[in-house]
């Protein structure tokens, strides 16, 4: 019989050039280079502003308002790693606070991805340790309810497997599935040398619509010009 609820030892990680790389591009470039796909619902937002990292997922499932396996997954946690928790229902509870931080962060966490509530956020903005999150709520949790850990779980819209990259910033959180993160990192050093000619062209005045030839596109949708008399 397959148990209900397990905590899973795994190895399975980016390596961590791979992840420096994908920091170091960003979430929205990361999202373009993987052919616009792994973008986590914007409902997740940063409690902090300038915050941007890469990391391994070790994925938590757990019961609404109960963080007790968030505890049971900090056993797993290895240094560069980015803790995403779900819960099994809708739940906005605030299932992380700087305590619970700070032990993630003694194990090797360097952020926290939560389709739930956080709370404590002075504190955690104190601390540095970002956290992205669907709510901030003062709702405490209780600790009494079984769940999983390193399980494939979905969190805003997008199915995250334990070890798959984790790539998030102000502009979001986007994931990479582990065995694409190379080929994406690639693809996205490539797309962001091609903006900085872009960005150069653009700001000597040149019109994107001339840059990216919209101008037949345009015609062929049926805008025309008027001048007002």
């Amino acid at each position: 019989m397959t148990a209900r609820h397990v905590v899973v030892r795994t190895s399975k990680r980016v390596p961590a050039e791979v992840l420096t790389g994908l920091a170091e591009a960003g979430a929205s470039a990361v999202h373009e280079a993987d052919g616009r796909r792994g973008a986590v619902s914007p409902a997740l937002t940063p409690i902090q502003a300038g915050a941007r990292i890469a990391g391994s997922a070790v994925t938590v499932s757990c019961h609404p308002g109960d963080n007790l396996m968030i505890h049971a997954a900090v056993e797993q946690v290895r240094p560069g790693d980015v803790v995403v928790v779900t819960t099994t229902s809708p739940s906005t509870d605030g299932m992380l606070g700087d305590l619970l931080a700070t032990s993630l962060r003694a194990h090797g966490a360097i952020g926290v991805v939560l389709d739930a509530g956080v709370r404590d956020v002075t504190e955690l903005r104190e601390m540095g340790f970002p956290v992205w999150s669907r709510a901030v709520s003062t709702q405490g949790t209780v600790k009494a309810s079984p769940g999983s850990v390193n399980v494939a779980i979905v969190v805003g819209g997008q199915v995250i497997r334990p070890g798959d990259a984790i790539v998030a910033d102000d502009d979001g959180v986007v994931v990479v599935p582990h065995e694409r993160a190379a080929d994406v990192l690639e693809a996205a050093r490539d797309r962001i040398a091609g903006e900085a000619s872009k960005r150069a062209r653009l700001a000597t005045g040149e019109l994107g619509l001339d840059m990216y030839r919209l101008r037949p596109l345009l015609a062929e949708l049926g805008v025309v010009y008027v001048d007002e008399p």
